[in-house]
């Protein structure tokens, strides 16, 4: 796949150029159960409950039957966003990312998988382009991915109105076939320039884009993405933690 390639500022501290007369891969992540243990919106979830913002009966029990639905690859993102977004509705947003920057100190740094950060920081070493694409919600997308030492990040973005969030999706999200809409997009924008796609993830919602890409490496996979990497001899990597 050809991709036009960008400039990008990593490790906060460095701005690396690429151009057209050496061209760099692109690497772009998934984020959930890839470069962390565990899902993001759904830790998300159980951190609002805990924090007294949401309703523990049936709160997490929707939020539990919707990523039952995304495992087998059929979820309704619209209804996801809405109930994982509906106890921010009142919240300003200021309010919310300082929720967001404390929960992600808490919950997400220390689910960090090693391998990925060491392959992270191996690849801002050798000044080679990242980044993640994640069907998470960008506020929450955004602000992790700073603690990876990624500076460019793709979420699903949410509307909002009068400084709240809408539960309400704005554009195309990066969910399934969304994902190459937004990779374009991001592409576009930053004037790239020509390069090699090398695409990580663990689910088979992410098909579309492993079938675009000129390499795939399969992360823990789950069965369905598992099967289809046999078949097209994708690699898979067993990324742990010690403590979970």
């Amino acid at each position: 796949m050809k991709l036009p390639f960008f400039f990008a500022t990593l490790n906060h501290s460095k701005t690396y150029f690429w151009n057209a007369t050496m061209p760099q891969p692109l690497y772009v992540f998934d984020l959930d159960n890839t470069l962390i243990c565990g899902d993001s919106s759904t830790l998300w979830s159980r951190y609002l409950v805990r924090q007294g913002f949401a309703d523990n009966a049936g709160y997490l029990q929707q939020e539990k039957r919707l990523m039952r639905d995304y495992a087998r690859g059929d979820m309704d993102l619209h209804e996801y966003v809405a109930l994982t977004m509906s106890p921010l509705r009142e919240m300003p947003i200021a309010l919310v990312d300082r929720m967001v920057a404390q929960y992600v100190a808490s919950e997400i740094v220390p689910r960090i998988y090693p391998q990925a950060q060491a392959l992270i920081n191996q690849l801002h070493a050798d000044k080679q382009p990242v980044l993640i694409i994640s069907a998470s919600v960008s506020l929450l997308v955004k602000a992790i991915a700073p603690v990876l030492g990624i500076t460019h990040a793709i979420g699903v973005e949410v509307k909002s109105d009068n400084d709240r969030y809408t539960g309400e999706l704005d554009g195309t999200p990066s969910y399934q076939h969304g994902k190459i809409s937004c990779l374009n997009d991001f592409l576009a924008s930053h004037q790239l320039y020509d390069g090699k796609l090398t695409f990580y993830t663990d689910s088979i919602n992410d098909l579309p884009l492993c079938e675009l890409a000129d390499r795939v490496f399969m992360v823990n996979p789950c069965p369905q993405l598992a099967a289809q990497g046999e078949q097209r001899g994708w690699p898979a990597l067993n990324w742990q933690l010690s403590r979970f």
